[in-house]
């Protein structure tokens, strides 16, 4: 799974969408490499997928965005992960294509779509608490003549199909993550007064094609997709029957996006993927001849090894190349897939995060069994310490699960006993929460209760923290490379920004010399790397004082 965000009206305009491949819009029906996952009502009547086919036979230019007449104008919302974010991403660059204007203002909307999270119960609450408030501005604008249309797209509408449709009339349209490129169609049977929905999963679609119109503020850090699905099937997961099978997009697309970034000025990627470092680009004949990887010592899979491809490795090791001054990330993993290979490209590439984020779930091997991890307590163990004498100093983040089926007692002392003995930087715990599909709904028991599940995660969140802060205290006298973000949150005289290991620095607002001693004295500016001394850690945030302008090759270079 990957880290929990809350919810991020997407804003920003920063670059053009790359135009879809003619005739890959999607309809109701399956096509090759594509399989039905839920059956319901006919879709209504509207214009439908051979409509858009036809035009792109015969050659129809697509308006340009916002160009055509009355354009409508369409405000997203996303909840959830970074995947979610990127797929607003992809969501607006189809629309923007299709003559879609962007609003940052709710009242203005004449298209609202909801991109949702589906992992937790709390998470589809925040939706239909959301709807619920969008009662009232829909009914207003149908007594004004105003037509207001919602739409639910990603993992809740993946889950849940066309039911969202029965349970909540506000819905008009309904799309799945493997369905944003029909989102034109869908509206257009919206407009029609309809109500439409495309919840196919894909075998195939990774919207490589697509070049996702980036949202992130400022422009500084992007999201790259790299492929979507999960395989690992881990028995409390709603995500493989949301995102569907993995996939993995060719590497010749990723390289473009990211060079494309890079010439924007983007100064750190992210690559994303519900199992990233699974990759697999299957794309060309001769990639398919190769032996498949060895797992992480210790660790196994619930399926068979798959040969073939172009794997993390080749990829994280083309993507440094492009820009030394754009630094990189990935997330999320899972343990298994850390072959020495991609530990040491991290070690040796100085614009690759030491920063890893390896997901535990839990401390007891028993409970690990349970959730079908495919590891025990002792192989992550080692594998901590086997990626600490590999990336000195490096960053570590985890995901944690309290109350999960049967866990005892005993369970959830070895799990606190786990953060202790890893001392996590970084950590997004949750109680734990049954969702229908999974494997743990058909063959376990809820039986942990609410109560207990909280008091656990309390204890959790606790202990997390105390070693926190004993591993950010560390850093105190220490210099550290900041990737400036832009002002703080809570005062406006300090700036924020990111150092390698993802820890959130705050730092005065100042003018300061570039370390180099070129150019007169200025202010950091967002996108500029600083180096910053700590003089105090909590056990999420640094505070220090500005030292001079740098840049990534420069600060390496020092080391």
């Amino acid at each position: 799974m990957l880290p929990w965000r809350r919810a991020l009206p997407a804003a920003g305009l920063l670059r053009s969408a790359a135009p879809p491949r003619p005739g890959t819009a999607r309809g109701a029906r399956c096509g090759p490499g594509e399989r039905p996952v839920g059956r319901g009502a006919a879709l209504p009547p509207g214009p439908d997928l051979r409509h858009f086919l036809r035009a792109a036979a015969a050659g129809e230019t697509q308006p340009e965005p916002g160009s055509a007449p009355g354009s409508a104008k369409v405000y997203l919302e996303t909840y959830g992960c970074q995947m979610n974010v990127n797929d607003t991403e992809i969501a607006w660059a189809i629309l923007q294509k299709n003559g879609y204007a962007r609003t940052k203002e709710l009242d203005e909307a004449d298209v609202i779509l909801l991109v949702t999270c589906s992992v937790r119960e709390k998470a589809e609450q925040a939706i239909w608490n959301r709807l619920w408030h969008l009662k009232a501005l829909k009914a207003r604008r149908q007594q004004a003549r105003l037509p207001l249309r919602v739409g639910i797209l990603g993992c809740m509408a993946e889950r849940l199909k066309e039911e969202i449709l029965h349970r909540e009339k506000l819905v008009d349209i309904v799309a799945g993550p493997d369905a944003y490129r029909d989102l034109p169609r869908l509206l257009a049977v919206a407009e029609s007064g309809q109500r439409a929905a495309n919840v196919l999963l894909s075998l195939d679609e990774t919207y490589a094609d697509i070049l996702p119109v980036q949202t992130s503020a400022g422009g500084t850090t992007a999201f790259v997709s790299i492929m979507r699905g999960c395989d690992n099937m881990c028995s409390y997961c709603i995500v493989p029957f949301t995102r569907g099978r993995e996939r993995s997009r060719p590497v010749a697309s990723i390289l473009q996006e990211v060079r494309m970034l890079s010439e924007q000025g983007v100064k750190e990627v992210t690559l994303l993927g519900q199992n990233v470092n699974s990759f697999r680009d299957m794309s060309e004949v001769q990639f398919q001849s190769a032996a498949a990887p060895v797992l992480s010592r210790g660790f196994s899979t619930v399926y068979r090894a798959k040969p073939g491809g172009l794997r993390f490795a080749h990829l994280l090791d083309q993507v440094s190349r492009i820009d030394p001054e754009m630094r990189i990330r990935f997330t999320s993993p899972h343990p298994k897939d850390f072959p020495d290979e991609v530990l040491q490209l991290i070690r040796e590439r100085h614009n690759i995060c030491k920063q890893l984020h390896l997901p535990a779930q839990s401390g007891s091997t028993r409970v690990l069994e349970a959730m079908r991890r495919g590891y025990t307590r002792e192989a992550y163990l080692e594998l901590v310490h086997h990626i600490r004498e590999s990336i000195p100093g490096v960053s570590l983040s985890s995901d944690f699960i309290a109350g999960f089926c049967g866990e005892t007692e005993e369970d959830h002392q070895q799990t606190v006993s786990l953060l202790r003995e890893v001392r996590y930087n970084v950590g997004f715990l949750f109680a734990y929460s049954m969702r229908q599909k999974t494997r743990a709904y058909h063959r376990l028991q809820d039986d942990v209760p609410a109560d207990v599940k909280k008091r656990r995660l309390e204890e959790l969140i606790t202990v997390f923290r105390e070693e926190a802060a004993r591993a950010n205290e560390a850093m105190v006298g220490q210099s550290q490379l900041v990737l400036v973000e832009g002002p703080s949150k809570r005062s406006a005289s300090e700036l924020c920004g990111r150092n390698d290991g993802n820890i959130k620095v705050i730092f005065p607002d100042a003018e300061t010399e570039d370390a180099a001693g070129c150019g007169a004295p200025g202010r950091a500016q967002p996108g500029d790397y600083v180096l910053v001394k700590v003089t105090s850690a909590s056990s999420q945030t640094l505070k220090g004082v500005l030292l001079s302008r740098t840049t990534l090759s420069r600060s390496a270079a020092c080391r």
